[in-house]
């Protein structure tokens, strides 16, 4: 049977966590189809159809798609599933909320953040907070997957030539109305998708220091911008800054960190970075034991002179 993964996008472009969640689908076995499910998205369908390995993408368009509810999403998957051995998910905060509740409604396991596919029915997934990996296998006919993101490389966003399939739309949830939305304008790239991140911890201080000292670096090496999740407590930093366990999983090409001792909550979020480079005077700090580049000084006058250099 074939396995579906079921699309990110903005109802005009898919998301670079799709195209992961493509390859784990591949390494399944059998055909890849993609449900592409929203509101006036016909540009995301297409571009779903060029992503190369895709066989057929599957278009569901109707207002209660539109802004990504979960139980009308998690509905419209559940229609869909019969035909399919395996249902996955990015292991994103969208993710995360629709995979469970098709998971129930299907009455099976979900299998959570998937980093390898062993075989049709066996996969791996970090446990522990990444200490130690299980694998885990399924006997359920349909299986859902959510996947994380960093433990595979990206398919083509390009070369495919899949047939898109409009498919009807389920009706609205009465259990849940999308009434509006407070988006973050960020002019950075998106954390889990940028190549370079530069993160800060709690020995920055405060909220002030954090920007005073980080973004001059972040803005000559073209960064994202992170936080442990101390920084993020203490206010230094907003939310969706936060890498780690508890944040967001990132495997960019270089990660910075920045007064971050290395506690395991956020080494789970980070240690699949290509380069890791560590700035903290505490010689003994934890952050120090996955480092490729140690640098043992005050970040306050560290910092600046590397940002001072580039």
């Amino acid at each position: 049977m074939a396995a579906l993964v079921i699309a990110e996008h903005d109802n005009a472009s898919i998301k670079g966590s799709t195209l992961n969640t493509v390859t784990a689908a591949l390494a399944c076995g059998g055909e890849v189809h993609v449900l592409v499910a929203g509101e006036n998205a016909g540009a995301a369908a297409a571009a779903a159809a060029q992503i190369a390995g895709v066989v057929k993408v599957l278009h569901a368009d109707g207002a209660g798609l539109g802004h990504g509810l979960a139980e009308n999403l998690a509905a419209q998957v559940v229609a869909v599933a019969g035909a399919y051995s395996h249902l996955l998910f990015p292991a994103t905060a969208a993710g995360k909320n629709v995979a469970p509740r098709v998971a129930a409604l299907l009455d099976v396991t979900q299998i959570s953040d998937a980093t390898k596919v062993v075989s049709a029915d066996t996969f791996e997934r970090p446990i522990y907070a990444g200490n130690a990996i299980a694998t885990v296998q399924s006997t359920d006919a349909t299986k859902v997957i959510t996947v994380r993101t960093t433990g595979f490389d990206a398919a083509a966003a390009t070369g495919g030539s899949a047939a898109v399939e409009t498919i009807a739309a389920v009706a609205a949830s009465a259990s849940s109305t999308w009434l509006a939305s407070e988006i973050a304008k960020n002019d950075r790239p998106e954390l889990t998708a940028a190549k370079i991140i530069v993160s800060g911890g709690r020995a920055l201080g405060s909220s002030e220091k954090f920007n005073e000292v980080l973004t001059p670096l972040a803005d000559k090496l073209g960064a994202a911008l992170g936080a442990s999740r101390a920084a993020v407590d203490a206010g230094y930093a907003p939310n969706d800054w936060q890498v780690g366990q508890t944040g967001k999983i990132v495997a960019p090409t270089l990660y910075i960190a920045a007064g971050i001792s290395g506690a395991i909550q956020h080494l789970a979020g980070m240690k699949d970075s290509k380069v890791i480079v560590a700035i903290n005077k505490d010689a003994e700090a934890p952050i120090f034991s996955v480092a490729d580049y140690g640098l043992e000084a005050d970040l306050f006058a560290a910092i600046p002179e590397v940002a001072a250099a580039i």
